[in-house]
């Protein structure tokens, strides 16, 4: 029971669990508009399904992996360095970070407006295989992110499952929150190049204490906090979005 008065257990917790959410927030609108294409007595339970299919696939991915970080015995040896399953793993991971942030950086800067389709099959069971295939895919960089924050595995699994059920429970008013406020999308972005950085550094045995990303994290939310509060309202820069405006608006109500 130390992990109570452990207080960098609980900033690790908490950040993580907010990441997660605003990470989320693109996973709950995708499966709200593909639940949306369902006669309405059966769209309710298609959202539930699928944010539930995403919190299976989570937990299972961040058994398989952190089983797989616990493979230290060398594999291949490159430039006089050996390589383990765990240093693969952080590598691939911190490089598929990078490169999904960048991606959805751009993608909501100078991306295409609205080049989604909207054309999905009516049938229960083909929207809900289409939310499964989605789920995996959204749930890579969520565990991935929680793999390079996190050592302890049931904190990872424990903030998953309550950001999932905040997303069941509000993932309206988060959206329209996130929608709001874009910088936070962005700042949820920037802290995956982070942390995309620092698997890439301990996969190559260059350790960075998880106290220096928790501060800059930190810090950052403060300032735009203080932003926020202080600035004047004014309309907020509108990000691009995959899918028409009509599309986003009526997938967090």
């Amino acid at each position: 029971m130390e992990w109570i008065s452990d207080p960098q257990i609980w900033i690790a917790f908490l950040t993580l669990t907010v990441l997660e959410l605003v990470l989320g927030i693109d996973n709950v609108i995708f499966i709200s508009i593909l639940s949306g294409k369902l006669p309405a007595e059966q769209q309710a339970r298609g959202r539930f399904i699928g944010l539930t299919l995403a919190l299976g696939m989570r937990v299972l991915l961040l058994l398989s992996l952190s089983w797989i970080i616990g493979l230290t015995e060398p594999l291949f040896n490159v430039f006089g360095k050996n390589i383990s399953g765990r240093d693969l793993v952080l590598l691939i991971g911190g490089l598929f970070l990078i490169g999904k942030s960048t991606h959805e950086i751009h993608g909501s800067l100078e991306g295409e407006e609205g080049q989604g389709s909207k054309r999905v099959y009516s049938s229960f069971t083909s929207v809900i295989i289409q939310i499964t295939l989605l789920d995996i895919v959204f749930s890579l960089d969520s565990v991935i992110t929680a793999v390079g924050m996190v050592n302890n595995l049931w904190i990872m699994i424990s903030a998953v499952i309550v950001s999932i059920v905040a997303m069941m429970l509000f993932a309206g008013p988060i959206g329209a929150f996130v929608q709001r406020h874009p910088t936070i999308k962005m700042l949820a972005l920037s802290f995956l190049l982070l942390i995309g950085v620092t698997l890439v550094g301990e996969g190559m045995g260059q350790h960075i204490p998880k106290g220096y990303i928790y501060f800059a994290m930190a810090f950052s939310v403060l300032v735009e906090i203080l932003n926020m509060r202080l600035r004047k309202k004014t309309d907020p820069v509108q990000l691009h979005n995959a899918f028409s405006d009509e599309d986003e608006k009526a997938a967090i109500k």
